[in-house]
């Protein structure tokens, strides 16, 4: 605001120079009357030009706009109180109350009307009644006002920004710390506690079947061997989950989508001995997907598969992805009981089942479209999952 005074003072001092200098007696009055014009012009352009530089010395020194109103009083007298400097003059106390507050405001709105009432009366030909002279002398008066009180609402202003700004922080520090809570809940519920759960039950079938009558050596040790694989693949989890906290994934090593879906369905399929097949989809290639991007889709393809399993008792989990137009499309569809009716993510966060809100959190971090339903089938659930081709262009500068 302070800048656009001095661009205002610039114009008003370019329009009526040529009068000051008409007016302006020969010899010395001329020189003092350029003189002046120089020194406001320029202190102006500066101040205009450079206020971020320049501002803080007239802040600290308030003589020197002292001494700008006494070289714009020369121009004034010379150019008289009825040309366009008259309203430079009115500048003044609107830039102190801007600068120093009321109080430099008062100071240099008197300062200012002063020199206009002295102005007025050295006229040869004074103004005809007191309302002319007091005109521009209460216009002073009334912009150091406006000044001081546009400075006291931007310091407000500035203050409840600065308010603004830190609450703004901290309520992004907080749902900074809240998601990755929620990320770490997932990743943790999605990999190692769910294999540590599928643990437990392979070492209760290992305990029922060594405490039988008549133990299978055998099945005793398929069931040794499915304890053994399903530990070996929960500690491979928690380095793998250990790792992506310590570091962000690689987005130049892309994933291939089809074959680790692929080859999760199978080992699924070897895990729980339910039938679970795996078929590509689409006329089109599936490009190369980013690690991150890649790692949401696996592991919502995996939850949906595992709580097929551990819910809806199916007799088999079909699996398919592929390109359709301009999405990457996967589908987990069993033809177990499916959902309850009525069931809402709402309902299942109450009641302690993260697994379908995990998924639904995981496809909106990647921006993918879920649907959980019975879809086009008879029966069962299916899971549907649809990314946009864009999400997995990574735009160049």
């Amino acid at each position: 605001m302070c800048r656009q005074v001095f661009g205002f003072r610039l114009a008003m001092i370019a329009l009526a120079t040529p009068t000051a200098l008409v007016n302006a007696n020969d010899g010395l009055p001329t020189r003092l009357v350029g003189a002046a014009v120089v020194v406001t012009f320029m202190t102006s352009y500066v101040l205009f030009r450079d206020w971020e530089r320049f501002g803080p010395l007239l802040l600290r020194h308030p003589s020197l706009l002292a001494a700008d109103t006494l070289f714009g009083s020369l121009l004034l007298i010379a150019a008289g109180p009825d040309s366009t400097l008259a309203y430079v003059s009115v500048c003044t106390p609107l830039l102190a109350g801007l600068v120093y507050g009321w109080r430099g405001a008062a100071v240099f709105a008197s300062l200012q009307a002063l020199l206009l009432l002295l102005i007025h009366a050295a006229q040869e030909d004074p103004a005809p009644g007191i309302t002319e002279s007091a005109l521009l002398p209460g216009l002073c008066v009334i912009a150091g006002a406006v000044g001081s009180s546009l400075r006291n609402l931007m310091l407000r202003f500035g203050a409840a920004t600065q308010a603004l700004t830190t609450v703004q922080a901290r309520l992004a520090v907080t749902e900074a710390v809240s998601a990755e809570r929620a990320r770490l809940a997932r990743e943790m519920h999605d990999s190692v506690a769910k294999t540590l759960h599928g643990v437990a039950l392979a070492a209760d079938g290992l305990t029922t079947s060594a405490n039988a009558d008549r133990m299978d050596p055998a099945l005793v040790r398929h069931q040794a061997a499915l304890v053994a694989r399903s530990a070996r693949r929960a500690a491979a989890e928690s380095r793998e989950l250990l790792a992506d906290l310590r570091r962000e994934s690689d987005p130049s090593h892309a994933t291939d989508v089809l074959v680790e879906l692929a080859a999760r369905t199978r080992d699924f399929s070897a895990r729980t001995g339910l039938t679970a097949v795996y078929r590509p989809t689409g006329a089109h290639a599936v490009p190369p997907v980013p690690p991150a991007v890649a790692r949401q889709l696996l592991t919502i393809a995996s939850e949906a598969m595992e709580n097929a399993h551990r819910h809806a008792h199916p007799t088999r989990v079909d699996v398919s992805a592929g390109v359709h137009g301009d999405l990457l499309r996967i589908s987990v569809h069993d033809d177990g009981r499916g959902l309850p009716p009525g069931t809402s993510l709402e309902q299942l966060r109450r009641a302690g089942h993260f697994g379908l809100v995990g998924m639904v959190e995981r496809a909106a971090s990647v921006g993918a479209r879920i649907r959980i339903g019975r879809g086009g089938h008879p029966q069962g659930t299916e899971v549907r999952l649809e990314l946009p081709l864009a999400a997995l262009t990574t735009p160049t500068a």
